[in-house]
């Protein structure tokens, strides 16, 4: 089967995340494609649920050398569809593949199971183990990363998320929180009995834009840049003539290396904190919803350079950068598996068009087959 055609049969199988999606398909039907797939190729395979219906794959073989154990690993999951005309209708055109989850990743795992297969078919040297794991629930918990990271260690690791060739050894992390803000309801025309949560709301979202603007205005981080925030959901009051007594606001803030996970509810908490003080009637309430560090892959990894060796040969340069986007590599690496990201070029994430570059999905599985046998 070409790289082409497995990415295309990838792309065909929906696999929308149903924490993001109700109703969403959730991972079982590619994690049955993935499994017969990988043992067809002469993997030990597993597949166990990390959740009902929402399996990881996991597929082993040892090499002929005494060589590390290096694992590729790349999510099954994809955003959803909405305004999607064809999400799981794969289509080539003018050097693209086209459809949901072709860069974020199929592309990228249909690569990594190329590179995998290409060496189980050749003389194994090079890696004394090769574990391929395609994890589920990336987009939203990473469940599948989680429950990876507790069973498998490896000395080297690759995810195959969308880097346009480039070698990531770093990103940002993630926290999201949630503040509710107290009102009291009464009827319009009674202002003196009523207290507008909305209004202020208000207040903590002025805060926010200038915590953002002092964000983006410091020294970026050198792989990853500055950190930021926004506000992703607001809702709040019943009805027009009536004051809202309740107002709820969820944010993300994106994080660097080295900040603590917890950071958007303390930072939510500090601002409600110095509301309150100039005005004894403001209550609000401050929980975190997720979190998930930044990470950095140690400079001394041995995966930077046997990875960058594998992409000079095939490529011509390696090129070592930081991305902006979260991903399984902080779960990896914390867990002991120093990870980097190589993947294909492409746009679209998360988009109504997406795509990835078909030249990059053989360039790809070269620079990781030649990893796995270096």
């Amino acid at each position: 089967m070409s790289i082409v055609q497995l990415a295309s049969d990838l792309v065909a199988i929906d696999s929308v995340n149903p924490s993001l999606v109700d109703g969403g398909a959730g991972e079982q039907a590619i994690a049955d494609f993935l499994a017969t797939w990988l043992r067809r190729a002469g993997f030990d395979v597993e597949v166990d649920d990390v959740a009902p219906g929402r399996p990881n794959v996991v597929a082993i073989a040892d090499g002929k050398s005494r060589g590390p154990t290096r694992l590729l690993c790349g999510h099954t999951d994809t955003v959803g569809v909405e305004g999607m005309d064809a999400p799981f209708q794969p289509v080539v055109r003018d050097g693209h593949l086209y459809g949901r989850g072709s860069q974020d990743m199929k592309g990228g795992l249909a690569a990594m199971l190329h590179a995998a297969a290409g060496w189980l078919a050749g003389d194994r040297r090079g890696a004394g183990r090769v574990i391929v794991a395609a994890v589920a629930d990336e987009e939203y918990g990473s469940l599948g990363a989680d429950a990876l990271a507790l069973r498998w260690r490896a000395d080297e690791a690759v995810i195959t998320e969308p880097t346009d060739l480039a070698i990531g050894i770093g990103h940002k992390g993630f926290s999201c929180a949630e503040i509710t803000v107290h009102g009291r309801a009464a009827h319009g025309s009674r202002p003196r009995e009523g207290k507008d949560a909305i209004l202020a709301m208000g207040r903590v979202l002025q805060r926010l834009e200038a915590l953002d603007a002092d964000l983006q205005s410091r020294a970026a981080h050198p792989l990853v840049g500055v950190a930021s925030l926004h506000a992703g959901r607001i809702h709040g009051g019943t009805e027009l003539s009536v004051y809202p007594a309740r107002a709820v606001l969820e944010m993300e803030r994106r994080t660097l290396p080295g900040e603590p996970v917890d950071v958007a509810a303390m930072e939510l908490a500090a601002i409600a904190g110095e509301i309150s003080r100039s005005d004894p009637d403001f209550r609000a309430d401050v929980r975190l919803l997720l979190a998930r560090p930044a990470y950095e892959t140690p400079r001394d990894a041995t995966v930077i350079t046997h990875l960058a060796a594998a992409a000079r040969a095939r490529l011509g340069e390696a090129r070592l950068e930081g991305t902006t986007f979260w991903t399984d590599a902080a779960i990896l690496g914390a867990a002991g598996t120093p990870t980097v990201l190589f993947g294909p070029r492409g746009a679209g994430l998360h988009s109504i068009e997406e795509h990835v570059v078909i030249d990059d999905l053989s360039a790809c599985a070269d620079v990781l087959r030649a990893w796995l046998e270096g």
